[in-house]
């Protein structure tokens, strides 16, 4: 397993075990706590900020902004009960295949 995925491993047992937590004594229980609003509300701003240390190319704040976004992004997948592998199974299924060819095949929204 890669660093990476060790790390997203345990950020994610971190936000599980913070849920029904004291959301005056955790920022994770508080965002779960004001459910998938509070949670898409945060994540949309991380990635904003994210978008813009990168459009300023200073790789330093694009690493803590991602790192931000990615915590925010867990928080909100448990905010909707969608877990890893789901996520992991919509990118498994999407393997191998153009991703022009992929987009045509969803159904239109």
């Amino acid at each position: 397993m890669s660093r990476f995925s060790d790390v997203l491993a345990r950020l994610q047992a971190t936000i599980e075990a913070r849920k029904g937590a004291d959301a005056a004594s955790s920022y994770t229980a508080k965002l779960l706590a004001g459910g998938a609003p509070l949670a898409a509300k945060k994540f949309g701003e991380e990635a904003i900020e994210t978008a813009l240390a990168s459009v300023q190319s200073d790789p330093d704040a694009i690493a803590a902004e991602s790192a931000d976004l990615i915590y925010h992004w867990l928080v909100l997948l448990a905010a909707c009960g969608v877990s890893l592998d789901a996520v992991a199974a919509k990118l498994e299924a999407r393997e191998g295949r153009s991703g022009i060819d992929e987009k045509a095949s969803r159904p239109a929204s």
